[in-house]
């Protein structure tokens, strides 16, 4: 298997913008991060901060409907 990263953002310019929101996410739900790696993540703390991104990418969506 390959460890090669397939995370690839349409809008290269967009990487600032997502790393903010990530950040503000994590403050959100209490989980501390730091610029750069964050392999020392739990699997928890990790996707406790995705998940809230995608509920506040859904609450907004459904703001603009």
């Amino acid at each position: 298997m390959s460890s090669k990263n397939t995370n690839r953002l349409n809008v290269p310019e967009s990487r600032n913008a997502m790393d903010k929101f990530k950040m503000q996410a994590a403050n959100e739900v209490g989980v501390n991060l730091k610029d750069g790696y964050n392999g020392d993540l739990t699997s928890r703390e990790a996707g406790s901060v995705g998940g809230q991104m995608v509920k506040r990418m859904i609450e907004s969506y459904e703001k603009s409907l």
